[in-house]
C-alpha cells in the first residue's frame, strides 16, 4: 500500500518520519501535499518523498492521511472528494467525526478517525482509531501498523474519541505543567535549573515506564515509594490537600466537554 499526506506540518512530517524509521514504507511510497509550498520544498528534500497536488496524491496513495487544520479541513475534503475511489481516508483533525466527513466526501467512502498526540514527534505518541464499516481487515490492520510505528495504538469505538482527546490528545500539556512544577520544586530547594529539569523529565519518563512494564496499579507503584513517617508522604499530603489528583481529574473532563463542543461546530459548518 502507499501514503499520501495532506498537511506536511509537525504532525504530518513525524508521522512520515516514523514509518521511513519503522520500515513500514520506503520514501518512495510516500506523496505529500501542502499549501504551504515552502513546507513542501523543505520536506521534499529532507525525506525524499514525492510532493504533488491533491489530485496527484489521492490517484498514487492508498491510505490517505488528513493532517491539516480542522478549520481547513472542510474545503480541501470538497476539493479532492472527486478523486477518492477505493482509498481510506483517515484524518486526524481535532473535533472532526466520520460522519462530518462523510458529508462532504459521500457515504460510501472510506473513513477513520484518529486522535494522535504530540510524543508521536519522537515516537513515542498513543493514539486511538475508529474506523467506519466500508474499511477492510487488511486496511485496518495496516492503518494500526502506521500508527504503532509511532508509538502505541488502540482501536475504539468512535463515541470514546472525546473521551481520548481529553486524556491522550491534551495530556502531554499536563504532563508538561507537572514537569516544569517539579523542576520549580526542585529549584526552591536549591538544586541548579538544569539539573532539576533533567531530574524531573527523567522521573516522568522512568515512571510512566515502569507503569506500563511492571503491569501494576499506580496506586501500588506510590505505595511502594511512600514509606511510613517518610519524605514522599509528606508530599503526597500536600497534593492531596491541594485536590491534585481531582483537578487533573477535571482537567480531563472539560477538554473532552471542549471536544464535543468543537465537533458539534464542525459539524455544523459542514
Amino acid at each position: 500500500m502507499k501514503l499520501g499526506i495532506f498537511g506536511l506540518g509537525n504532525m504530518g512530517t513525524a508521522i512520515i518520519s516514523g514509518i521511513i524509521r519503522g520500515q513500514i514504507l520506503s520514501h518512495k511510497e510516500i506523496w505529500g501535499f501542502d499549501t504551504d509550498t515552502q513546507k513542501m520544498t523543505a520536506t521534499k528534500e529532507a525525506l525524499k518523498i514525492h510532493c504533488d497536488d491533491p489530485q496527484n496524491v489521492c490517484k498514487h496513495s492508498d491510505l490517505l492521511i488528513l493532517a491539516v487544520k480542522p478549520q481547513d479541513s472542510h474545503n480541501l475534503l470538497r476539493e479532492i472528494k472527486e478523486y477518492l475511489s477505493h482509498q481510506v481516508l483517515l484524518s486526524i483533525c481535532a473535533g472532526i467525526s466520520i460522519d462530518s466527513i462523510v458529508e462532504n466526501i459521500g457515504s460510501d467512502k472510506k473513513v477513520a478517525r484518529a486522535m494522535p498526540n504530540t510524543p508521536l514527534l519522537v515516537g513515542e505518541g498513543a493514539s486511538c482509531i475508529a474506523f467506519n464499516d466500508h474499511i477492510t481487515q487488511e486496511e485496518r490492520e495496516f492503518t494500526l501498523k502506521i500508527l504503532r510505528s509511532l508509538g502505541m495504538a488502540f482501536e475504539v469505538d468512535e463515541k470514546l474519541m472525546d473521551a481520548v482527546t481529553g486524556l491522550s490528545g491534551s495530556g502531554p500539556a499536563y504532563v508538561f505543567m507537572f514537569i516544569e512544577a517539579l523542576a520549580d520544586g526542585g529549584v526552591k530547594a536549591g538544586l541548579p535549573r538544569d539539573l532539576a529539569l533533567s531530574l524531573a523529565g527523567q522521573t516522568v519518563l522512568g515512571s510512566s515506564k515502569l507503569l506500563l512494564e511492571s503491569g501494576k496499579h499506580p496506586g501500588e507503584l506510590k505505595d511502594m515509594v511512600t514509606s511510613p513517617s517518610g519524605t514522599t508522604i509528606e508530599g503526597v499530603s500536600i497534593l492531596e490537600k491541594a485536590a491534585f489528583r481531582g483537578a487533573v481529574m477535571d482537567a480531563v473532563y472539560q477538554a473532552s466537554q471542549r471536544s464535543v463542543e468543537m465537533r458539534q461546530t464542525h459539524t455544523l459548518l459542514s
